[in-house]
């Protein structure tokens, strides 16, 4: 059987770290469970895909996990075919412990407790719990999970240092000195100052009542902005007609579109221009003089070139972004900031950059066998060790993807799971940390407990009696700390882009980062999302989206959590000749990865930010 399961798993495109052992072991789980070869290898499939493995290797380390999961789905099918049996586990086990712990506490009758009553008492008093440990439950430490089995704890997998005196060194000690629960309590030196940039979207606001209208009036802008900025940079004419036959080089302003369903390739590549200039006609696009480009549908370009048939335009040049303003945002009115200190003003005073250190992290916070948050307890654990200005946090929280999520089998709803227990830890934190430590929360459209909708209007926290020191900002947001600028979008718009992306690259040897390119398209097209028609699952209100989604000015951070490969890249923006070199501005790209992967942990990042790419330190951590 053994060369059955080795057949199998070579047809469906996997290879075998260690062959005889790995065999060994499958022949064993298809004897234990009665399974065919081919059964094992589809819940072998089932299983990558779910802890979302890099490579198609099957290797003997997840063999232990791959287990847990054929007997996950043997628990699930025997529940199917009977109903009415139960098949005990360890929570079954646990659950029964507390009981007894509870009747033990609760000898004397007294007066019933109601339900959100309870909720608040869990939220709120349960600091005389933590026995030293403000991120230890008893019902936690009791479950030995493949989260907390887990080896290479905080292990810096990225560095990027161009600080002159930096303790990173001796704090990757530290973590491992600190297993026992006893917290080192640290201050943050001083508060970081926010200001919030509002763009329209407030909580409980009216969505997905967009028409038509709004859809061609969203593109229609775009084009139309693009142009006019092409022309007002004095680099670019007046754009013309693409769809008229000419024999003369023109310049057109337009949209990438593609020819039917599907990628683009060479033959689908349309140019939509606008209305004004070509009252919104199709034209064919061709590439083959060009050395190099980028293109996506929805990206909107200028094209020199000519058309001597009217039915194609060859293009001689591409451009593919606009001039981006470098100020902060000396445009916005006041009504578009909202700020968040009395001593921002005293702060923006001061021309001496001050150092600002965060941690950002992205959803999910839990793994997914369960929804004890281990690695949102780990974080904040970390935090309050290195004691950051800002702690970052980006959704989703209450994952809509989290299997039990999906199942149902949860007990609560999802409004007081969020609050019992990720709002609890959040404000355990920031009450441990004392009046100084800020905290900045952002939505996913995969949050189960918020509106789906994208743009997303920020949490509604008002009405939780949450701590001041918590911020909730749009989806995407942009905001100020210390008087650099922060944007943010948790839709992960990489991905998206990476495949949609058609490409090709300089033959002058020169390297090619698809993640760095990738990231700049969102910079020169002045959008968080630029991909049009958006993926799929993507619930996009182009009501909305003409103010939400416009990027005014290069943000100085751009964080765009994303499955694709966590990095850390410093983005030229700006001009590309010499004489404009020293000029360019500097965003540094921001990918954390997932705080959570699949039973295991994933990464987050850990910055220090003087006010310029060339004076921070930024880390990559395995949580």
């Amino acid at each position: 059987m053994e060369e059955e399961i080795k057949a199998e798993f070579l047809k469906s495109g996997f290879t075998l770290d260690e062959e005889q052992e790995i065999l060994k072991k499958c022949h064993t789980f298809c004897q234990d469970y009665g399974l065919e070869p081919s059964d094992l290898v589809s819940s072998w499939e089932i299983y990558y895909l779910n802890r979302q493995l890099d490579e198609s290797v099957v290797k003997d380390a997840e063999m232990d996990g791959f287990l847990g999961h054929l007997q996950s789905e043997q628990l699930g099918a025997s529940a199917k075919k009977d109903p009415g049996l139960h098949m005990y586990s360890f929570k079954d086990v646990d659950m029964v412990l507390d009981a007894e712990d509870e009747d033990a506490k609760d000898v004397i009758l007294g007066t019933p407790i109601d339900k959100s009553e309870k909720l608040q008492l869990d939220i709120y008093d349960s600091a005389h719990k933590t026995n030293g440990n403000i991120y230890s439950s008893e019902r936690k430490s009791k479950l030995v999970t493949p989260f907390g089995k887990r080896s290479n704890k905080f292990v810096v997998k990225f560095n990027i240092d161009n600080l002159p005196t930096i303790e990173t060194a001796n704090g990757i000690e530290e973590h491992y000195d600190l297993e026992d629960g006893i917290i080192k309590r640290v201050q943050p030196l001083k508060s970081s100052s926010l200001v919030v940039h509002r763009s329209g979207l407030e909580p409980g606001c009216r969505f997905m009542y967009d028409t038509i209208e709004d859809r061609f009036n969203a593109i229609e802008n775009r084009i139309r902005k693009h142009a006019a900025a092409l022309v007002a940079s004095s680099l670019y004419e007046e754009p013309m007609d693409p769809s008229v036959a000419s024999q003369r080089s023109m310049f057109a302003v337009g949209m990438i579109c593609c020819d039917g369903e599907g990628h683009l390739n060479d033959k689908s590549i349309l140019l939509q221009s606008s209305v004004e200039h070509s009252r919104g006609q199709l034209v064919r696009l061709e590439l083959n003089k060009l050395s190099y480009f980028s293109v996506f549908p929805g990206q909107v370009v200028g094209i020199k070139g000519h058309n001597p048939s009217g039915h194609c335009l060859i293009a001689s040049e591409l451009v593919d972004s606009v001039p981006l303003s470098i100020a902060a945002d000396a445009d916005l009115p006041p009504t578009k900031k909202q700020a968040l200190d009395g001593e921002i003003q005293a702060t923006h005073l001061s021309s001496t950059p001050t150092e600002t250190t965060m941690i950002i992290a992205a959803g999910p916070f839990t793994t997914t066998d369960n929804l004890l948050f281990e690695p949102l307890s780990e974080l904040l654990a970390y935090a309050t060790r290195n004691s950051p200005q800002l702690l970052i946090l980006l959704g989703p929280f209450i994952d809509s993807e989290h299997p039990q999520i999906k199942k149902g089998t949860v007990d609560l709803s999802f409004d007081d799971i969020f609050q019992s227990e990720v709002l609890r830890m959040v404000q355990d934190y920031l009450e441990y940390m004392g009046p100084n430590a800020r905290l900045v929360m952002v939505p996913s459209i995969r949050d189960a407990n918020h509106d789906f909708v994208f743009p997303q209007p920020a949490f509604d926290l008002d009405s939780l009696n949450v701590r001041l020191q918590i911020t909730s900002l749009n989806n995407p947001g942009i905001f100020e700390a210390d008087q650099f600028m922060i944007g943010c979008c948790t839709v992960d718009i990489l991905k998206h882009l990476s495949g949609e992306e058609m490409s090709r690259h300089s033959m002058d040897g020169q390297p090619n980062d698809r993640l760095s390119r990738l990231a700049n398209h969102i910079l020169s097209q002045q959008s968080f999302y630029p991909l049009y028609p958006p993926a799929e699952g993507v619930p996009m209100d182009f009501s909305l989206a003409s103010e939400a989604l416009h990027i005014s000015s290069v943000p100085d951070l751009l964080i765009l959590p994303s499955d694709i490969k966590y990095f850390v890249k410093v983005l030229p923006v700006g001009g590309t000749t010499e004489g404009e070199e020293e000029q360019m501005k500097r965003c540094v790209c921001i990918n954390p990865g997932r705080l959570a992967k699949g039973e295991g942990g994933g990464t987050f990042v850990e910055l220090k930010y003087q006010g310029s790419s060339d004076k921070m330190n930024a880390s990559i951590i395995s949580i």
